[in-house]
């Protein structure tokens, strides 16, 4: 190979001269002579990390997802298609449709024994440029009618299912209501990471107005149909409260009077003493409404209404007049007897809230015990005054089929008025008691079962139809129920073991309460049953196609 020849110096020209004493190179400026080198394409430098041009490097064996994203073959379609939600367990959580054919009782029902955590919540239309409802005043809504519904004798898990209803109608999914005897409060936390707003509200006074109690089902139907407003329920609500009771004062009265006659025929008695019963009945009712006008508590008013007709039954025994005035002291406490009391309070120990049946059950006790004291010193009276009183009557017993059964449908009825029922809820109130005797009546009396046993199976009737009337017109189970156990109370068990104990004599007149206390649990539990075995012939809420859940049971199962 040839030599290369020398290149020959550049003269310097006047850029390349030699620089001043004051100026100064960097150290990263290229010598002279030496040109620059190109510019990147890319203005960004490239890491250090990154792999050389030409170097190729083994895929991975599975590529790495992120935690908030679906496994492959897994869609996130919309929930007909089956999609599945954040955070649900291995084998997934239904997507519950809330349709509108099922009563809003067993819609709420099935969301309410759901954990909140497990809830589903419907997917609902976008609306832009709309604002929900303010939280606070759904809060109040909310407790308002749940207040209502607890004041007129609901049970607690009806009460709750009201009040979710009504929050989820209004856009507030993550709610928790909770109910004890006198305090509501529900609790909405709008995310995760969002503070709750809580809201609670006392109940003061209760009352018995059934036709306001169909009233407010009614508006939570609507409600929870989605066809009410916010401020048209308030305006709804407002109504409802200020309603007068259908039924004036003389007529409620008048009512206690025919009530406590109808109960003396059924445990034996005639026209005379259905007569007595009742003026000692109406005298008490007015007796118990002094007291009341006065602000005494709800224990004297159930000591000065049970006191008139004990005093009747003395009276008619010490003038010899030739009446059973057993009979007619037993009539005056069929018109006492807390039932509605009762019967809700074993229903909310039987559905779990303990605290809330543990709560209802101390008041019936309490009211109890004023009737007791009021009946005993009545008797104990009479018993000093040589009264013939002689509880050995209990044991003539007679069977009179259609007199007794008119007369526990008349008993019903008057009960009915008594709870301030709407008017087209009397006639089936009233054939589901006669029912319910004519139950009793032919286990106890003609096939010879037990009393405890034949009332088990008459009141779960009662429950069971008044359970499937409520589910048809898609109202309260309470209007047709309460009345139709009043032929089944234990009035006459409840008299002979207050007269025993006045008489000093212990072990009859415990004999005698425990079998009312027993007859009254059969009571409460029937009813409940029955209502049980009506909400199985009850399709739930659909779920997911090709998919079947049992229906959850309340709060815990077989204890764990």
């Amino acid at each position: 190979m040839p030599p290369v020849p020398p290149v020959p110096p550049v003269p310097p020209g006047p850029e390349d001269r030699k620089p001043t004493s004051d100026e100064a190179h960097s150290a990263f400026t290229p010598p002279l002579g030496v040109p620059l080198p190109p510019p990147p394409e890319d203005e960004h430098p490239t890491s250090e990390f990154a792999v050389p041009e030409g170097l190729t490097t083994e895929p991975h064996g599975e590529p790495e997802g992120s935690a908030f994203t679906p496994p492959p073959g897994v869609t996130t379609s919309s929930s007909t298609t089956g999609s599945i939600p954040v955070l649900t367990p291995p084998h997934g959580v239904p997507v519950i449709r809330l349709t509108k054919d099922a009563p809003w009782q067993d819609r709420m029902r099935t969301m309410l024994r759901t954990p909140i955590g497990e809830r589903p919540t419907p997917e609902r239309p976008e609306k832009h440029d709309e604002t929900g409802p303010a939280v606070p005043r759904v809060l109040d809504l909310t407790l308002r009618i749940g207040e209502l519904l607890l004041a007129g004798g609901e049970n607690a898990e009806d009460v709750e299912a009201a009040m979710l209803g009504v929050a989820h109608a209004y856009k507030l999914d993550r709610c928790e209501p909770t109910v004890t005897f006198t305090l509501l409060s529900v609790s909405y936390q709008p995310s995760l990471v969002d503070d709750p707003v809580t809201a609670s509200r006392t109940v003061r006074r209760r009352g018995t107005d059934y036709t306001r109690l169909a009233a407010v089902f009614r508006l939570v139907h609507d409600i929870t149909a989605e066809t009410v407003t916010l401020e048209e329920a308030y305006r709804r609500l407002a109504e409802i409260r200020r309603n007068r009771h259908p039924y004036p004062g003389w007529a409620l009265t008048l009512a206690s009077g025919v009530l406590a006659g109808a109960g003396s025929v059924l445990v034996g008695g005639g026209a005379e003493v259905f007569l007595a019963a009742a003026i000692g009945a109406m005298l008490g009712d007015r007796l118990a409404w002094l007291a009341s006008g006065r602000g005494l508590p709800e224990f004297y008013q159930f000591v000065a209404a049970a006191m008139p007709p004990a005093a009747m039954g003395v009276a008619l025994s010490l003038a010899h007049a030739g009446l059973q005035a057993s009979a007619v002291i037993t009539g005056g406490l069929f018109a006492l007897i807390p039932g509605r009391a009762l019967v809700a309070g074993v229903q909310d120990g039987l559905t779990g809230y303990y605290i809330t049946a543990s709560a209802r059950l101390l008041e019936v006790g309490y009211l109890i015990v004023g009737i007791v004291c009021g009946v005993l010193t009545v008797l104990y009276g009479g018993v000093q005054l040589n009264a013939k009183l002689n509880p050995e009557a209990a044991l003539k017993h007679v069977e009179r089929p259609v007199t007794q059964t008119l007369a526990a449908m008349l008993l019903v009825f008057a009960f009915c008025v008594l709870l301030q029922q709407e008017r087209h809820t009397l006639l089936f109130a009233t054939l589901n008691g006669g029912v319910a005797w004519v139950i009793y009546a032919a286990l106890h009396d003609t096939a010879g079962v037990p009393a405890v046993a034949a009332t088990t199976v008459a009141a779960g009737l009662v429950g069971l139809f008044g359970q499937l009337l409520s589910r048809y017109r898609y109202a309260s189970a309470l209007p047709y129920v309460t009345a139709a156990i009043g032929p089944l109370l234990p009035g006459s068990a409840t008299y002979f073991g207050l007269l025993s104990l006045a008489q000093g004599e212990l072990d009859p007149g415990i004999a005698h309460l425990t079998r009312a206390a027993a007859l009254a649990l059969a009571i409460a539990i029937g009813v409940n049953l029955g209502n049980e075995v009506a909400r199985l012939f009850i399709r739930p809420p659909r779920l997911e196609p090709h998919r079947v859940e049992a229906r959850r049971a309340a709060k815990r199962t077989r204890g764990f």
